[in-house]
């Protein structure tokens, strides 16, 4: 863990009312990181110290020895809430490849690392500074009530599904007198293969607990033209997923924006993606919703200002412009914030945010939407003409 350069002044502060995580045990080559930052463990790490108060990520791949391969394990993460002067003591377990925190309930054995912290100090990597700043950026309407809702009842945020068997048939009697097709013949096909094998559930209490998006849009008794109006405006939707979600402070919908974009960006997490992906779309395309929940879209474009500057590079064409969605969904709110009854300063920031993009990213939002409807094709003289989509 390299070094941060700062004022003695500065670190003797931090490092008296900074938090501590004292982990134990950690292998060596472990991949083991906090917020936007991670390193490979060497072998005299003990923990991170001075790290600020608030709200943090610890995120770690168990890794094989070089000799074995050296193959690094699927991310594991957990969000910690920190106070001044905290220290959080945790043991690696090596069967279960985690972190086990339950020593940090045991008062004396922390008061005695407490005691003994200033021996421990040049085991102690520094919390990485120069990376707050972008993590707090991401993380600004992330409430510890928030992030202690959306992460999974085990506390652990994994890149990796732990699936069990919907059925526990641990005896050969209990498979025969199932309906599950016998495996004492060979496949005939791949299909054949696939149905052999035995349907997967997530194991209980690993999900990620996010809001549930509305499947329908609209109210119940709407008229087809009221059906067709909240497919098009989104705000019916959005209004019921604060109400069921966020009732009392309908702004940490902002804040589950920053949960999926971290658990995806830094946990591995693609579920994270497919929620952040989902939630966006209902955002920005709530027309209505626009002109009454004023701090709402400004939120929007602040947290969105932060994520879209951090992505990675290639981010965009692997996954972002998959299918156009991310262009098309802001082309949709960019258009909606012009309309009338919008205020003035969310027009205005709207407008901002808009060209910072087109000039970052060369995305033109402008783009006229009926460019995709089909076009005539003039074909050679007897071959009449032909409608191609492109």
């Amino acid at each position: 863990m390299a070094g941060v350069d700062m004022d003695p002044e500065v670190a003797r502060r931090l490092f008296e009312e900074g938090a501590t995580l004292v982990l134990l045990g950690v292998p060596q080559g472990t991949e083991l990181g906090i917020d936007y930052k991670s390193w490979q463990v060497g072998p005299r790490f003990r923990g991170v110290k001075m790290i600020p108060p608030g709200l943090h990520f610890l995120h770690y791949s168990s890794s094989n020895p070089a000799h074995i391969g050296g193959e690094t394990g699927p991310k594991t993460g957990l969000f910690l809430t920190l106070k001044p002067r905290d220290i959080l003591l945790a043991n690696w377990d090596p069967k279960e490849e985690d972190l086990n925190f339950s020593a940090s309930e045991d008062e004396e054995e922390v008061s005695r690392v407490r005691a003994n912290l200033q021996d421990l100090d040049p085991f102690l990597g520094p919390y990485p500074y120069d990376v707050m700043r972008k993590w707090v950026s991401l993380t600004d309407r992330l409430t510890q009530d928030v992030a202690a809702r959306l992460q999974p009842l085990s506390g652990r945020v994994c890149a990796f599904c732990d699936v069990v068997p919907e059925l526990q048939l641990t005896h050969t009697k209990d498979r025969e007198e199932s309906n599950l097709p016998k495996n004492d013949v060979a496949c005939q096909s791949m299909k054949e293969g696939l149905d052999r094998l035995p349907l997967m559930k997530q194991r209980e209490g690993t999900e990620l607990r996010f809001s549930s998006i509305p499947r329908q849009t609209y109210p119940p008794g709407a008229t087809p033209a009221q059906i067709t109006q909240c497919s098009l405006d989104l705000s019916y939707a959005l209004k019921t997923l604060l109400e069921e979600n966020h009732k009392l402070q309908p702004l940490d919908v902002l804040g589950e924006l920053q949960f999926s974009f971290v658990v995806f960006v830094i946990g591995n997490v693609y579920e994270g993606f497919e929620h952040w992906k989902r939630l966006l779309a209902v955002l920005c395309r709530a027309e209505e919703a626009m002109r009454s929940h004023r701090d709402l879209f400004l939120g929007l474009i602040a947290v969105l200002y932060h994520q879209l500057g951090e992505i990675p590079p290639d981010f965009f064409v692997d996954i972002v412009s998959q299918d156009n969605f991310l262009t098309s969904t802001l082309q949709d709110f960019f258009q909606f914030s012009m309309g009338p009854g919008v205020d003035a300063t969310l027009r205005k920031r709207a407008e901002k945010f808009k060209a910072h993009l087109t000039k970052k990213f060369h995305w033109n939002f402008d783009a006229d939407l009926e460019d995709c409807a089909p076009v005539v094709v003039e074909l050679p003289e007897g071959s009449g003409e032909i409608s191609v989509p492109l």
